[in-house]
């Protein structure tokens, strides 16, 4: 079930006009809602894989990279993982309407502030089918509309996810023209969706440093900025091998192509004889290509060695970048250099490292003794995930339901006039 209208900025305002009846539904209203779309995205899981594999086709005889081809694939467990997140995420607290301050003014007026839908929510992405679907069911479970620009890699699986997810809508009467999408206007179809301002409320870009930093300063939407994922993990003096190994292993080879996989390792100058050799030997052995320092070369064989780009670079892919540093205060100083502010993790076994670190690194996530992996919506128990914004204003981290809303002061009188 697509929509007819003829152009974006057309289906941003049937948008609009359908956000305000999705502002009013109750709980239990949108509770049905997601289900239904849970639903419908199992009933249409041939339909989707069979889309998703000729996008995947396309996309390798484009050159489409590894780790983009691992993030645009649905298989059938990936979308199960879809609708079961969709339930999930049905059966969150309702955000709208919390009341989160209340108060008298001396002349008597009862003050309320209340969370209430943003009410058209835009997501700018690519080669992320998974964005399509969990967006699309945290911006109804908020009690918003959804205008999505999902990328030409993904084309006919979010086309293929649109449909059943319009078509639940409009089975349990909910006006499908809440969720809307504009790729079939390719790049026309993400600059009318960036300059809608007045009709979009706010712009979530998810994807590429590249395609952030457009939208960021090409939108004259309000934009919560997702970024880029330079990830560090620091092996500290006290860590102990077997966490050291277990973890960073995790963090790059659980899933390489993600923004919280781990791209720098740092290994405290006083471990690195102990540290580096098992920690090495097992990234390779998973498979793993290590851009080494001339300290970690001299403790390891098979490495490459590190170049100054290294450090800056998020791979996407099993290749990971390795140095020795003299304590924490280096450790930190690499860290403020090079992070993207997504997520740090220290292994460690002294308190007062690890509480350091939690105070001086100024990222969104900042761990102790875990995977960076966990940053992510659904661990966090948000069923899934908008993105995870590394600014500092309205959301950082991981962002759910409550990030989709805004805030409304309600004032109650009783004949009051101010002198």
């Amino acid at each position: 079930m697509t929509t007819t209208a003829t152009s974006p900025r057309e289906r941003m305002l049937r948008a609009k006009d359908a956000a305000r009846r999705i502002g009013l539904l109750s709980d239990d209203d949108k509770r049905g809602i997601l289900l239904a779309i849970a639903d419908a995205i199992d009933a249409a899981a041939g339909d989707v894989i069979a889309a998703n594999e000729r996008d995947l086709e396309r996309g390798r005889s484009e050159g489409l990279s590894s780790g983009l081809q691992d993030r645009l694939r649905l298989d059938a467990p990936r979308v199960a993982a879809l609708a079961s997140a969709v339930r999930e995420i049905a059966e969150l607290p309702d955000p709208v309407g919390r009341v989160l301050d209340e108060r008298v003014t001396p002349d008597g007026l009862r003050l309320t502030k209340v969370a209430v839908p943003f009410g058209v929510v835009g997501s700018i992405y690519e080669a992320r089918p998974n964005v399509t679907v969990d967006i699309a069911a945290l911006a109804l479970r908020s009690g918003n509309a959804v205008v999505l620009r999902g990328g030409s890699a993904a084309l006919e699986t979010n086309g293929a996810l649109v449909t059943a997810m319009r078509g639940a809508l409009a089975d349990r009467g909910v006006d499908p023209e809440a969720i809307q999408t504009v790729d079939d206007f390719g790049r026309d179809g993400a600059r009318e969706l960036m300059r809608a301002r007045g009709i979009v409320d706010v712009l979530v870009p998810r994807g590429s440093a590249q395609l952030i930093e457009t939208v960021v300063t090409e939108s004259s939407v309000p934009v919560i900025e997702t970024g880029a994922g330079v990830v560090h993990i620091v092996l500290d003096e006290t860590a102990d091998e077997a966490w050291s190994r277990d973890i960073v292993v995790n963090a790059k080879v659980q899933r390489p192509s993600v923004c919280n996989a781990v791209e720098t390792v740092l290994v405290h100058r006083a471990a690195a004889e102990r540290l580096v050799p098992p920690v090495v030997a097992a990234l390779q052995a998973a498979g793993v290509t290590v851009h080494a320092d001339d300290a970690v070369r001299a403790l390891t064989t098979g490495t490459v060695p590190a170049v100054e780009g290294d450090w800056a670079t998020e791979h996407m892919s099993l290749d990971l970048s390795m140095r020795v540093v003299d304590d924490l205060d280096d450790a930190l100083a690499h860290i403020r250099r090079y992070s993207t502010h997504h997520t740090e993790s220290i292994i460690t076994d002294d308190d007062g490292s690890a509480e350091r670190f939690l105070a001086e690194v100024d990222s969104a996530v900042v761990m102790v003794n875990a995977s960076t992996r966990f940053t992510d919506g659904g661990e966090f128990g948000f069923g899934a995930e908008v993105g995870i914004s590394t600014q500092k204003l309205h959301a950082r981290g991981p962002m759910g339901l409550s990030e989709l809303t805004s805030t409304k002061w309600l004032a109650r009188g009783t004949g009051q006039v101010r002198a």
